[in-house]
């Protein structure tokens, strides 16, 4: 696995970059081809450092972060929930493999839109109805119901927005171009 190691306000060492390489060629065992390409980056903020990975391929991507105070932990943490999400994601997709057989293996009287309800596990749906406002509105609207992310319409640019609560405490905006 090819492996893009960047640092904020850190040094990387050539230790650093050998120690997560060693690290990344762990996962290398779940990917069909070579061409895999990892992007990491390294933080530090006041003691603590932290670790991002970003993995693309075909149509996943997965996304590892942990801090810690040492940063060597933190690589261990982040490589371990990798790892972990990879086996739920092969897990599922075999599970959904299997569902998929076992249809064609039935005769088709079977309802088949009973089968893909079942298969949804969508436990809720909501219609929401979109009014224009700024970030500002949209941020106080977010504090006020309490949870982690917020759509709404941009009163400027008249799309559709996603704003939600970073883990740091602060706000990021994910913007729409329909």
């Amino acid at each position: 696995m090819k492996c893009t190691i960047r640092g904020e306000k850190i040094r990387v060492t050539s230790a650093i970059e050998e120690y997560i390489s060693n690290k990344l060629s762990r996962l290398d065992k779940y990917f069909k081809s070579d061409d895999v390409c990892a992007n990491v980056l390294i933080k530090v903020k006041g003691k603590h450092q932290s670790i991002e990975v970003t993995i693309p391929y075909d149509k996943y991507t997965l996304r590892g972060e942990e801090t810690k105070d040492d940063l060597y932990a933190a690589i261990d943490l982040v490589m371990d929930k990798l790892e972990g999400q990879i086996r739920k994601t092969k897990a599922k997709l075999k599970k959904q493999i299997k569902k998929e057989e076992t249809v064609l293996n039935f005769d088709y009287e079977i309802s088949i839109e009973e089968e893909e309800r079942e298969k949804d596990k969508i436990v809720k749906r909501k219609n929401l109805e979109l009014k224009p406002m700024d970030e500002e509105e949209a941020v106080l609207q977010l504090e006020l119901l309490g949870h982690d992310f917020f759509i709404y319409k941009d009163v400027h640019t008249n799309e559709i927005n996603v704003l939600y609560k970073r883990k740091d405490g602060n706000y990021g905006v994910i913007e729409t171009n329909v």
